[in-house]
């Protein structure tokens, strides 16, 4: 009887991933009528390598589907010193220099910026913010079929919102759907870069969760509201507290979009390593 020679197992590749980020920018662009596949277009072939390597993470880019004119998009540092260093080198640099009065003619207003970071509890709050950039699709890689829905709430000045929505709406949403992937509040350190505005006065909560599509985000609000302690306590409660009403965002990923979920079924991370399956 020969002997069974035994089958190699593969084994996951790692990939190197960056740091969940520490300061996270919410950017939302006006942008002049019709114009905004110019700007996806230019942004995903130019704009993205040069910016992370300016010390930068691009961590999603989004078509809002509620305005053809609006572009929202996610990009975060490790900390507010190397915001400053990563901006000015980028905006300083030859590449903005080249493209960046081409993108700017796309658009009438970029100053709708929120600086967030992540919520301190539970830990990770921004790991599914954590990119791997060798993951970006190439240029012209379609976009994936995914829903990205993002909440906004506003608060008084000084409330703890983040642990409102925290302790109170967040188990609620993991229990009957997808967990978010990101749970942000205000960072309230002054803006080191002051060319580009940041809105001030501000103390937002923002959830943000990815879902295969737009009927499966639906169905996730649904099982919310019907949730006996969410529809009794928790959602009266933030209604009470928050100073505005939430802004709601529709979003869908561009095709170089590092969207959470968009692009591996299945990852585990450990340490500073990504193992895709």
């Amino acid at each position: 009887m020969r002997p069974t020679v035994p089958v190699p197992v593969p084994v996951p590749v790692p990939v190197p991933v960056a740091a969940p980020p520490a300061v996270i920018e919410l950017r939302q662009y006006t942008l002049r009528p019709g114009r905004r596949d110019e700007l996806i277009e230019l942004f995903d072939g130019e704009l993205i390598e040069p910016q992370e390597k300016a010390g930068m993470d691009v961590l999603g880019q989004f078509r809002d589907l509620d305005d053809p004119d609006r572009f929202v998009w996610l990009r975060g540092f490790p900390d507010m010193a190397t915001r400053h260093r990563a901006l000015t080198a980028f905006y300083g640099g030859p590449v903005w220099a080249e493209h960046g009065p081409r993108a700017n003619d796309t658009m009438l207003d970029s100053d709708d910026v929120l600086l967030l970071r992540p919520e301190p509890r539970p830990e990770p709050a921004a790991n599914g913010l954590t990119v791997s950039p060798s993951r970006r699709p190439p240029v012209g890689a379609p976009a994936p079929d995914l829903f990205v829905a993002a909440t906004v709430w506003f608060f008084p000045p000084g409330y703890a919102g983040g642990a409102r929505i925290r302790d109170g709406l967040l188990p609620v949403l993991r229990e009957t759907g997808p967990a978010p992937f990101a749970l942000l509040v205000t960072e309230h350190a002054h803006n080191t870069f002051p060319r580009l505005p940041v809105r001030t006065g501000e103390n937002v909560v923002v959830v943000l969760t990815s879902y295969a599509d737009e009927t499966a985000h639906r169905r996730h609000l649904a099982e919310v509201r019907r949730h006996p302690l969410a529809r009794a306590e928790i959602l009266p409660g933030i209604e009470r507290a928050q100073a505005a009403p939430p802004q709601r965002l529709r979003l869908a990923p561009t095709g170089r979009s590092l969207c959470p979920g968009g692009r591996t079924s299945s990852v585990i991370r450990t340490g500073n390593l990504s193992w895709s399956r």
